[in-house]
């Protein structure tokens, strides 16, 4: 009997693990550490007007999921999401609950939040500092920022009871004038961060190519 030969193990792919590094240690602390300055910095008004920077949430949302991936992390942005606008409005001496944005609709941020968090973890797995990749990853965020803003502005003026007569016409207009802000300003924060994860990827790689070569 005639005995064919094993074959090869197939050669895994460096591109698909490339974010391994990234989930635990130093490096995901530190990246913990950016995205919540980042977080507290634009969304705490009184901070974020004084260095003219708009609000990085969707943003942050979106590159946690990307970057980081745990659910308890996801759940503890959130709550940091919360506890910034809570001393935003009562360090004004202003009632948290009374504040002209905190409603019913205050509720679906958390899917706002959830859907920028899992399209940026769903597309983990392929992210890498190759054009496909960044550019693939820049679509999804596309997506995710929309669906994202859809939902929380949606909910805003449908559940919100801010408006005496919501109608169709008026939600299209709202859109259409708040949503290439939200969404233009998201996408200009992730794409400073994928610019930067590319520049990293380059310096790294020709130390770990030296390094391989030494060995």
């Amino acid at each position: 009997m005639i005995s064919t030969p094993p074959s090869p193990p197939a050669r895994a792919n460096p591109r698909r693990h490339e974010l391994r590094p990234l989930l635990a240690g130093p490096a995901q602390l530190a990246i913990l550490a950016l995205l919540l300055t980042l977080m507290a910095a634009t969304r705490f008004h009184a901070v974020g007007s004084v260095l003219h920077l708009p609000d990085a949430s969707m943003a942050v949302f979106f590159l946690g999921g990307l970057y980081l991936q745990r659910h308890r992390l996801f759940a503890g942005l959130l709550v940091a999401a919360v506890a910034i606008d809570y001393i935003a409005v009562t360090g004004r001496g202003l009632n948290f609950f009374d504040h002209y944005c905190v409603t019913p609709s205050y509720a679906f941020l958390l899917l706002a939040y959830a859907v920028l968090w899992y399209l940026g973890r769903a597309w983990a797995p392929s992210m890498a500092a190759a054009p496909r990749a960044l550019a693939g990853a820049l679509a999804v965020a596309l997506a995710a920022a929309s669906a994202s803003f859809l939902i929380s502005n949606g909910a805003f003026y449908w559940f919100g009871g801010r408006y005496a007569d919501p109608n169709v016409a008026q939600y299209i207009e709202r859109v259409w004038r708040w949503g290439p802000l939200f969404v233009g300003t998201t996408m200009a924060y992730v794409g400073a961060a994928l610019l930067a994860h590319a520049l990293l990827a380059r310096l790294v790689r020709p130390r770990d190519a030296a390094s391989g070569l030494r060995h």
